[in-house]
């Protein structure tokens, strides 16, 4: 039986967007192994979903950081079970990973002479229209690794035309993001979304009267959850709550400006959150200040949810949402340029129905049956050229 194998950084990754991709290539006769750091991780609370999947799974000590000492432990480790297991196809995701697993597949390749297809799927390259500077330490990277690669596989039209510049072995492809499904969504009119509507609502004594703001996303440095928070401590707006579904580094510190700007009447943190979905329906706007995405799945889900979104202009939510269309999308913001939009969705709610309907249409697109026919497309592709 055909081998195949993925690499990610953390053991969710898998689980949480890529299970039906394990399905088309175990469909097309692979035997699926996942590599990962399997005491990180990040996207649920345990190991649990892999269970039942089919997957033979590897525990990499893969680390975040590419100066750690780690990052050679895991590339020897990597490079042993390349060797011992002889896999015919390589997909890599994130960015670590994404480097170790190259490096390591070309080493094989030249210490055996059988060289097997390699892909790799940029989630967004940390390297970006109006990145830091630091940020671009990962661009020579990809462009050298970019020849050990014989797909690369974007997710945003910004990332793909910077690709396309690359040297790369094979081709540049770009995909409809990880997918969202389409199964649950409806008008917002159901009976069992208004009782989910209110029963949310009540558990987090939010009043029906009241204006929900919801963001979803790791509490770090890049999602920006501050920067929300700074414009509640600015503007006392009334009948205004922020929800805030996620967990992670920073959560002192946002409770601690919480705390300091005695926002805790107004600000909700659920911590880690596995109904996203309802606490969506029971909102009445998605709030993204992320400064770097790909192509976000957060974003995907509020679209469905019937949610206009406020976002900032950067790439990927560019490919999603549509200016004054969908929502606001906010270059380099201030405060009063959040407060602005936010008032004007607050007083307008037959703007933020329209908008929500616009990004329900819209979002079809990026359905999970559009990208796993992407998906299936590629896999083939790459299994007929490397018969």
């Amino acid at each position: 039986m055909k081998k195949a194998l993925i690499v990610t950084r953390v053991s969710g990754f898998v689980p949480q967007f890529e299970l039906d991709h394990v399905k088309i290539l175990q469909n097309l006769g692979y035997e699926v192994h996942y590599a990962a750091n399997m005491n990180v991780v990040v996207y649920g609370k345990d190991n649990s979903r892999l269970e039942g999947t089919g997957l033979i799974c590897h525990h990499i000590d893969f680390c975040r950081s590419p100066f750690s000492t780690r990052v050679v432990e895991s590339y020897r480790a990597l490079k042993e079970l390349l060797c011992r297991e002889e896999f015919d196809l390589i997909h890599c995701h994130m960015p670590m990973s994404g480097v170790v697993a190259r490096l390591a597949a070309q080493a094989v390749y030249r210490k055996n002479k059988k060289r097997v297809p390699v892909l790799y799927t940029a989630h967004g390259f940390h390297f970006y229209k109006g990145a830091p500077f630091k940020n671009w330490i990962y661009y020579l990277p990809e462009r050298f690794l970019s020849r050990y690669t014989d797909r690369l596989i974007t997710m945003n039209e910004e990332d793909y035309v910077r690709a396309g510049r690359f040297p790369v072995r094979g081709k540049v492809e770009k995909i409809s993001g990880v997918g969202i499904s389409l199964q649950n969504m409806d008008s917002g009119d159901t009976q069992e979304t208004k009782e989910i509507r209110k029963e949310i609502r009540s558990r987090w004594h939010v009043g029906e009267d009241e204006f929900l703001l919801v963001s979803v996303g790791e509490l770090t440095k890049n999602k920006n959850h501050l920067e929300v928070l700074r414009v509640l401590a600015k503007y006392n707006v009334p009948k205004l709550k922020y929800m805030i579904c996620g967990a992670g580094a920073m959560e002192d510190e946002l409770k601690s400006y919480i705390k300091e700007h005695r926002l805790a009447d107004r600000v909700i943190m659920t911590g880690y959150c596995d109904e996203v979905e309802n606490v969506l329906k029971s909102a009445d706007c998605f709030v993204f200040p992320s400064q770097r995405e790909g192509l976000s799945v957060a974003v995907m889900e509020a679209m469905r949810a019937g949610l206009p979104v406020i976002a900032r202009k950067i790439r990927g939510n560019t490919d999603l949402i549509q200016e004054e269309k969908g929502g606001f999308l906010l270059e380099q913001p201030r405060e009063e340029e959040y407060d602005r939009v936010i008032r004007r969705l607050m007083t307008s709610p037959e703007l933020c129905d329209t908008m929500g309907k616009w990004n329900q249409k819209r979002v079809r697109k990026f359905s999970v049956e559009e990208v796993n026919a992407q998906m299936e497309r590629i896999y083939k592709e790459v299994d007929e050229e490397f018969k």
